[in-house]
């Protein structure tokens, strides 16, 4: 977390939230920032048949909220993975600390523009690669090289929460996995996915 940002938090009131708890609804209108100080968030969209989409999973030195501080409708839901802490930061308070120290503003520009290039990214893969494809690209997002060679996904992802981020079912994913792990390019131990080789291009 940069110093700023720090000094933003501090100004904000600290509230404690339960795993599954609901901190925004696409679609409602709100003016507050919620800055991570511990745990998880998701940030997701539902369709009409409750299937989800997942747009990122953000932990501490992050912040959600942004994009509805122009007075607009949220752009998407958030809800806690799990017990999470965050500074909820109004928007009147947010102004008078930008008065006050007018280079947060760059930061906060420079995040959603990172985050309007992020959204484009998925959308470029979801219309151009399949499932497959897209699966790939998450594990090799996900994972970091280990010392015996092979990568380890560093999340403890479920095949639902990858079904999520891929914008298809669990049971697409379960049956990909599947295939990987008889095809020798990875394993489960203990709880967490081992890629044992490179993926192939194509399944």
């Amino acid at each position: 977390m940069s110093d700023t940002l720090r000094a933003l938090a501090g100004r904000g009131e600290t509230r404690r939230y339960r795993k599954g708890t609901l901190l925004i609804q696409e679609g409602d209108h709100g003016d507050t920032l919620f800055i991570i100080l511990s745990g998880r968030l998701r940030a997701f969209s539902a369709g009409d048949n409750d299937r989800e989409i997942t747009y990122g999973v953000y932990g501490p030195g992050e912040y959600l909220g942004e994009m509805s501080l122009d007075g607009g409708p949220r752009s998407a839901s958030v809800i806690t993975l799990e017990t999470t802490t965050c500074s909820v930061v109004s928007r009147r308070t947010l102004e008078r600390f930008i008065s006050e120290r007018p280079e947060f503003a760059f930061e906060l520009l420079a995040k959603v523009i990172r985050r309007a290039r992020a959204a484009t990214l998925n959308a470029r893969q979801l219309a151009l690669n399949d499932v497959y494809g897209r699966l790939r690209l998450l594990l090799a997002e996900v994972s970091t090289p280990h010392d015996d060679g092979h990568r380890i996904v560093t999340e403890r992802l479920t095949h639902q929460e990858m079904a999520h981020r891929l914008g298809c079912s669990r049971e697409m994913v379960s049956r990909l996995m599947k295939d990987l792990e008889r095809g020798g390019y990875t394993t489960l131990q203990d709880s967490r996915i081992h890629i044992l080789k490179p993926l192939p291009q194509r399944w």
